[in-house]
């Protein structure tokens, strides 16, 4: 149960991290947080403080309180208290908060204990607060501890009254029932759904979520449920005769006080908790809750239509669905069936076929995502190195609606996050005057996009900085023996040296780069999950970093094709067309080899049976049959023996101690069982197309 909990209170605090990140970024582009902003920033950190509270992490619900109540003295005053020179300070503010809270999420989930130092943060919180409400850091406690005493109301009614919330209800639980503070709270939630949502009304004591010395009041004052109309109130009525361990309750309603000849005392802040109906227009209170309540609805509805579901599930769901798949082959192929004229079985294996493609294609939109999440969190990244390394930069997102697998995104992360970074460092001059001098914008750009085509995506970091210098680099590749003497290299060969392992161009150690991890580490990570990288650049120009990555690595349509006795399966995206050629077709160039004209383009020729070496097969193009592929711009003609059929199959990855042998270098990039229980290689043209160009 506990481990439950944790993971629940884990997947919320990172969804609302992510969604604040997201926020200020965009509030920080126009300078100001919206209304709207306000509200939902305040309502994400009463989230964190209550779920922090019941988890016992203290540091963290303190962090949310201070925060929310910064937010409150927004929420009150609006954004005009916060003077446009206070509201850099205000966004770095919450961006160390969200990488605190980031922090102490990852030492959660890691296992390891929380920081316990928080002054830090608390002092930056508590000086800003200060500052917007023009009070000097020794005023705020005294303020603090008279707040309570000058905002009671009519002690009549053993709660507080409100002007906002007239109508009252005062409720007090059995005697001995214990946690009252948590039992008020639980009854607060069910009553928030009552009455349309936390604008309609609020609640004494305040803080009975977080605050376990408030079951002391509750038990000696009762606890108060104030409500915008007579209506709600009923409403909430209903809730508190169904609820258990009520003793009895009393109905207050708040009366006009008296009118004051001497000036009244300044009432101090409500509770943080009644903020949520003081959004109301003065004019039309109802209407205006109404329409929150409204907006509060449709939020539910949709959160309610989605469920969250642990990623091993899903990875049991498709191994699951791919055996189904493997065995509807072997039952539909069974060798006992041949030459049987079996109608009602055709036509029933005909349906299962059916169903069985719906089955792998809903478990595969199960692990679909967008990369959205990915991309938006590289905007952070880019703001965060602008500031440090005072680079005046852009960051431009292209496609990120594009989804892909979920295993496939996570392992996509880092790789973009050092790219992006590494562009910043140093892709983009370091002053802006060098810029203008190159005829470019003065403010750098950085263009990260995601595209679908066919079988894989497509993911590019393009910069429009200084670019690579090749002498640079090679220098520093002979330096670190990655090069050789007098050897005559090419642009492209060059370019490659940045994916070694260990090679930086970085001349010095900074927070960002120039550690010995380098592009290495985001070739092994794409690699990991089926994908390649490579790089262009041009001095002066700019570089681009392109990742291209398989959409699933689960389940693919193949084209299944027979080498001598083995049988191949090529990716149906892969192919062009299928065509019959004669042998006298064949065009024999001195350098390039076999070629082929198809389209009106020529081709080279690939003979899968020499490229792996085997033994048997056919040798006459006229006897076989040409696959026309091609892998992003790459295209060649494969020659086969002959064309066995398309086939839904489950990619199987190959053992480790195979894929040691670098045999994905051979065009091999995984393995499926067909239907007769045989073992079938899957090919992968990108690699083919690479070795077969540098044999």
């Amino acid at each position: 149960m506990a481990n439950d909990m944790m993971e629940a209170y884990l997947y919320e605090m990172n969804t609302l991290l992510e969604s604040l990140d997201e926020m200020v970024l965009g509030a920080e582009d126009r300078k100001t947080f919206s209304q709207e902003d306000v509200n939902e920033i305040f309502r994400i950190m009463h989230t964190i403080k209550g779920s922090s509270a019941m988890m016992e992490f203290d540091n963290l619900m303190t962090v949310a309180h201070r925060i929310e109540d910064m937010f409150f003295i927004i929420r009150d005053q609006g954004m005009e208290a916060v003077a446009e020179d206070l509201r850099p300070e205000l966004f770095d503010l919450i961006f160390q908060a969200i990488d605190y809270f980031k922090a102490e999420v990852e030492k959660l989930e890691n296992g390891d204990s929380l920081t316990d130092d928080i002054d830090n943060i608390m002092a930056n919180i508590n000086s800003f607060s200060n500052k917007i409400q023009g009070k000097s850091g020794e005023e705020e406690p005294a303020q603090e501890e008279a707040a309570p005493e000058e905002a009671s109301g009519d002690a009549g009614t053993g709660g507080r009254t409100s002007s906002q919330f007239p109508f009252g209800i005062q409720v007090f639980f059995d005697e001995g029932a214990g946690m009252e503070n948590l039992r008020a709270f639980m009854l607060a939630s069910a009553v928030k759904d009552a009455v349309d949502g936390e604008e309609n009304f609020d609640y004494y004591p305040a803080d009975v979520d977080s605050n376990a010395e408030t079951a002391a009041v509750v038990v000696d004052e009762g606890f108060s449920l104030r409500f915008l109309t007579d209506e709600f109130r009923q409403r909430a009525l209903a809730v508190v005769k169904d609820a258990g361990s009520i003793g009895h309750y009393n109905l207050f309603e708040y009366e006009e006080p008296e009118v004051q000849e001497a000036p009244a005392p300044k009432p101090a802040e409500p509770a943080p908790q009644q903020v949520a109906a003081q959004q109301s227009a003065p004019a039309a209170p109802q209407q205006a809750a109404a329409q929150q309540g409204n907006n509060n609805n449709s939020n539910k509805n949709q959160k309610e239509s989605l469920i969250s579901v642990n990623l091993s599930k899903l990875d049991e769901l498709n191994a699951v669905v791919g055996e189904i798949v493997i065995t509807e082959s072997m039952v539909t192929a069974s060798p006992d069936l041949e030459g049987l004229k079996l109608d009602n079985f055709t036509s029933a294996a005909r349906q299962l076929r059916s169903l069985t493609d719906q089955l792998q294609d809903v478990s595969m939109s199960l692990r679909m995502v967008s990369v959205s999440a990915t991309f938006q969190k590289m905007r952070r990244i880019v703001r965060d190195m602008s500031k440090k390394l005072g680079k005046e930069v852009n960051l431009v997102l292209e496609g990120e609606e594009t989804e892909i697998d979920k295993t496939i995104v996570d392992s996509i992360g880092d790789p973009l996050m050092h790219i992006v970074r590494n562009s910043m460092d140093h892709g983009i001059e370091e002053n802006a005057q060098d810029r203008i001098n190159a005829g470019k914008d003065p403010v750098g750009r950085i263009t990260l996009s995601a595209r679908h085509t066919g079988s894989e995506v497509i993911i590019e970091v393009i910069d429009d900085g200084q670019g690579a210098d090749d002498d640079a680099i090679l220098g520093k590749a002979m330096r670190q023996g990655l090069a050789m003497p007098g050897v005559e290299y090419s642009h492209k060969d060059i370019l490659n040296f940045l994916l070694m392992p260990g090679f930086s161009t970085n001349t010095e150690v900074t927070e960002y780069s120039g550690r010995g991890v380098g592009m290495d580490v985001v070739k092994s990570n794409v690699e990991s999950v089926g994908g390649t990288v490579s790089i262009t650049s041009e001095k002066g120009f700019g570089m681009t970093t392109t990742l291209k990555i398989p959409l699933t690595m689960a389940i693919m349509d193949g084209m299944e094709v027979s080498v001598g006795d083995s049988v191949f399966t090529v990716p149906i995206n892969n192919i062009r067309s299928i065509v019959k050629v004669e042998s006298g077709e064949v065009i024999h160039d001195a350098t390039k080899g076999e070629m082929l004209r198809v389209m009106d383009n020529f081709y080279s020729v690939v003979r899968a049976k020499e490229f792996y070496q085997m033994e048997s097969g056919k040798d006459e193009i006229g006897d076989g049959i040409i696959l026309w592929v091609e892998s992003g711009d790459n295209s060649f003609c494969l020659f086969v023996d002959k064309l066995i059929g398309e086939q839904q199959v489950v990619v199987k990855p190959l053992p480790d101690y195979v894929n040691n042998y670098g045999i994905r270098n051979y065009g091999v990039t995984g393995c499926t069982i067909l239907g007769n229980g045989d073992i079938s290689i899957i090919l992968d043209v990108a690699s083919i197309y690479t070795a077969s160009q540098a044999g």
